[in-house]
C-alpha cells in the first residue's frame, strides 16, 4: 500500500464529506427524469404493493429502461435507492419460504449498471436507506423518508434515527484532519482539542441512538422490517444467492444492510488504533465494499497515518492522554449501548419467536412472522451478538495500558435517559433540518 502524501495538510475535501452533514448526502433528489417514472411509481409504493402481494407482478410488467440518461451523482443515488427498495420487496414479498432465485432483467440490468457507476453493490445498503433517503417535508425542517420498506412509522423512525446518528458524528469526522495534521506537526494541544471534540461527537451519537427506543417498536422491527434488510449471502433462506438476469448466468451473493456499512466507526477505529482481527475483522473489511468509494478511501487513508496512540505515548501529556482515553471511553460506551439496542430489537424478540413456534396452542404474534433463519444472525450475515461483543473487547484493548479501569467500562445499560433528555432528542428528530 502506498505511503500517504504529506506534502499538503490532510483534508476531507476529496472524500465527499461535509462539515455540516458528515457522510450524509446533501439535498438528495426527490425525483428522477420523467423517463424513469415507471421506477418511481413502484418504488414510492413498495410497502403497499408488498402488503397486497402485487409488487412482483408490477415489477414483471415494468419496462426495461436504460441508465444512460442518468447523468448526475444525485440522480444515480436516487436510482440506486429506488431500484434497491424494489429489489428487496421483490425478493421478500412472500417471506422466507417463497423467495425467488432470479431478479428479472428489467430490474436487474439497470440496477447493475447504476451500481457499477456508483461503485456500490446491487443491493440495498446503508448508503441508500440512510445517507441518501431523506428530505425536509416542511419549512420547519421536519424530516421524512423518500422511500421506505414495510413497517409504517417504525420504518421511518428506524432510518431517521440512524440518520441522526450519522449527523451527530459530523463534527467528530470533521476534526479527524486536525488530529492527523497535529500529529504530523507535533502539536499536542491541537490534537487534544480535536480529540475532545470527537469525544463529544461520540456522546452525541449515543444520545441519538437512544431515540430508537422511542420511535421503533421491537415487534415491528423484528417481525416486519428485518427481512427486507436481509441479503443473499450467508442466508439459509437463499443458500445459492441470486441470479441477476441479463447480467450473468451464475448467482451472486451480497450481504444485507448492516450498521457495519456506516463509515463512522471505521474512521474512528482507524484513528484511535482499534484493531479488529479474526472473523469480526474480516466482516468489517468486507462491509467497506458496501460504502461509497470516496468514504471507503477515507478510511484507508486514515489507516496509513502515523499511529495516534504512539504519538500520545511519546508526548506524555496529561491533557492529551486524557483526551485520547476519553474518546475510547465514549466509543466503548457507544458500542455497549449498541449491544443493548440489538438485545431489545433482535435477541429478545428472537427468543420469543422461538417460544411461539414451539407452542401448539396456535398462538401467533407479530414477531413469529420473522424469518427463523436469521434468529442468530444480523441482516449483514454475521453472528450478531458474538460479533458485537468481540468488537467491544477489541475496543477495550486499544486503551493505554496504564488506564485499565477506563477500559473495563460499564456493561450496557437498558434504559433511556431522563424524560427531559428524551423530549429534547425527539424534538431534534422532528426539527433537525430547521434552517438548513
Amino acid at each position: 500500500m502506498a505511503a500517504p502524501d504529506w506534502s499538503a495538510p490532510f483534508s476531507l475535501h476529496s472524500y465527499c464529506v461535509s462539515q455540516e452533514l458528515g457522510f450524509v448526502l446533501s439535498d438528495p433528489l426527490q425525483e428522477l427524469p420523467p423517463y424513469y417514472q415507471p421506477w418511481m411509481d413502484i418504488a414510492l409504493h413498495v410497502p403497499q404493493l408488498v402488503e397486497a402481494h402485487q409488487l412482483r407482478s408490477c415489477v414483471d410488467q415494468m419496462p426495461l429502461l436504460s441508465s444512460q440518461f442518468l447523468n448526475l451523482h444525485r440522480e444515480l443515488r436516487l436510482a440506486h435507492l429506488a431500484l434497491g427498495v424494489m429489489t428487496m420487496g421483490y425478493i421478500w414479498q412472500e417471506g422466507e419460504k417463497n423467495t425467488v432465485e432470479m431478479l428479472p432483467q428489467n430490474l436487474a440490468i439497470p440496477y447493475w449498471e447504476v451500481s457499477q457507476r456508483l461503485g456500490l453493490p446491487p443491493i440495498l445498503t446503508h448508503a441508500d436507506t440512510v445517507l441518501a433517503n431523506w428530505r425536509k417535508k416542511d419549512p420547519l425542517g421536519n424530516l421524512e423518508l423518500l422511500v421506505s420498506i414495510p413497517g409504517g412509522d417504525c420504518a421511518q423512525g428506524f432510518f431517521l434515527v440512524t440518520l441522526l446518528v450519522e449527523l451527530a458524528a459530523a463534527s467528530g469526522i470533521w476534526n479527524i484532519p486536525t488530529v492527523i495534521n497535529g500529529v504530523r506537526n507535533g502539536n499536542a494541544a491541537a490534537v487534544a482539542g480535536a480529540l475532545e471534540a470527537i469525544g463529544r461527537s461520540l456522546q452525541d451519537m449515543k444520545d441519538a441512538l437512544q431515540l430508537m427506543h422511542v420511535h421503533v417498536k421491537p415487534a415491528v422491527f423484528y417481525g416486519i422490517m428485518r427481512i427486507f434488510l436481509s441479503g443473499w449471502k450467508d442466508n439459509p433462506s437463499m443458500p445459492s444467492g441470486l441470479v441477476y438476469q441479463g447480467v450473468q448466468p451464475e448467482p451472486l451473493e451480497y450481504s444485507g444492510g448492516s450498521a457495519a456499512q456506516s463509515s463512522l466507526l471505521h474512521c474512528f477505529d482507524e484513528l484511535l488504533g482499534v484493531e479488529h482481527g479474526g472473523k469480526s475483522g474480516a466482516f468489517l473489511t468486507r462491509m467497506r465494499s458496501y460504502m461509497p468509494p470516496a468514504h471507503r478511501k477515507l478510511i484507508e487513508d486514515i489507516s496509513l497515518q502515523t499511529p495516534l496512540k504512539t504519538f500520545v505515548q511519546q508526548r506524555a501529556s496529561e491533557e492529551l492522554t486524557q483526551a485520547f482515553q476519553n474518546c475510547l471511553t465514549k466509543l466503548l460506551a457507544l458500542r455497549n449501548y449498541h449491544i443493548t439496542v440489538v438485545s431489545r430489537f433482535i435477541t429478545i424478540p428472537a427468543a420469543r419467536a422461538r417460544q411461539i413456534r414451539e407452542q401448539t396452542s396456535g398462538v401467533e404474534e407479530l414477531i413469529s412472522k420473522a424469518p427463523a433463519a436469521l434468529e442468530e444472525m444480523g441482516t449483514g450475515g454475521s453472528s450478531i451478538m458474538t460479533f458485537l461483543k468481540h468488537v467491544r473487547r477489541e475496543t477495550k484493548e486499544a486503551f493505554l495500558s496504564e488506564s485499565e479501569d477506563a477500559a473495563t467500562g460499564a456493561e450496557p445499560e437498558d434504559h433511556l435517559g431522563s424524560s427531559a433528555e428524551t423530549k429534547q432528542s425527539t424534538a431534534q428528530l422532528i426539527n433537525y433540518g430547521a434552517g438548513r
